[in-house]
């Protein structure tokens, strides 16, 4: 039969290693940023939306809930550490 070189445990084992970087990397930005993104991204949508732009308005538009939801995340993360 075919062996697989790396059990699910070492791949996961992998992944936790891989997340743990991006997640202190992701630490360090303080979560304003995401606020103040989110803030860019629903002016500039106005700005598109206001030029008669519709599909890039609505395109740079739904980036809002993303950066929040990454700023929610960064800032649970950060309590997390505090613990």
């Amino acid at each position: 039969m075919f062996r697989m070189t790396n059990t699910g445990a070492e791949r996961r084992t992998r992944e936790r290693v891989g997340a743990r970087g991006i997640e202190s990397k992701a630490a360090r930005v303080p979560s304003n940023v995401f606020m103040w993104a989110a803030g860019a991204s629903v002016l500039g949508s106005l700005a598109l939306q206001m030029s008669k732009r519709r599909e890039e308005a609505n395109f740079v538009g739904q980036w809002a809930p993303t950066f929040l939801l990454l700023g929610l995340y960064n800032k649970l993360m950060n309590m997390a550490e505090e613990d």
